[in-house]
């Protein structure tokens, strides 16, 4: 089971780590109680952090439990997306780029 924390590309590299450690614990938080992450923090939780573009942002809205971050110190922008964890993720998702550093 894996986290997908995904992180657009126009943010700015030196937020990315702070974007993506709220989106961790946001997502924990709202889903706290479902049964794939129940399982998921109960044994190794795998996180995937990737950077995606505006067209991949916004399909990837359409896969089921996830939250928007919004960034306040960008004009309240949505700038992540954070999926609660689960075994199997749409054919999308491979295709996403591992977020580095510029």
């Amino acid at each position: 089971m894996k986290m997908y924390i995904l992180i657009r590309e126009s943010v700015p590299s030196k937020m990315a780590p702070v974007i993506a450690a709220h989106a961790s614990l946001a997502c924990y938080k709202k889903f706290e109680e479902d049964e794939n992450m129940q399982n998921w923090i109960n044994s190794i939780f795998k996180k995937v952090v990737c950077k995606v573009n505006d067209k991949e942002f916004e399909n990837a809205k359409k896969e089921g439990q996830h939250l928007i971050l919004t960034e306040s110190a960008l004009n309240n922008e949505e700038v992540a997306i954070a999926f609660s964890p689960r075994a199997e993720y749409s054919k999308q998702f491979r295709f996403f780029r591992m977020w580095s550093p510029d």
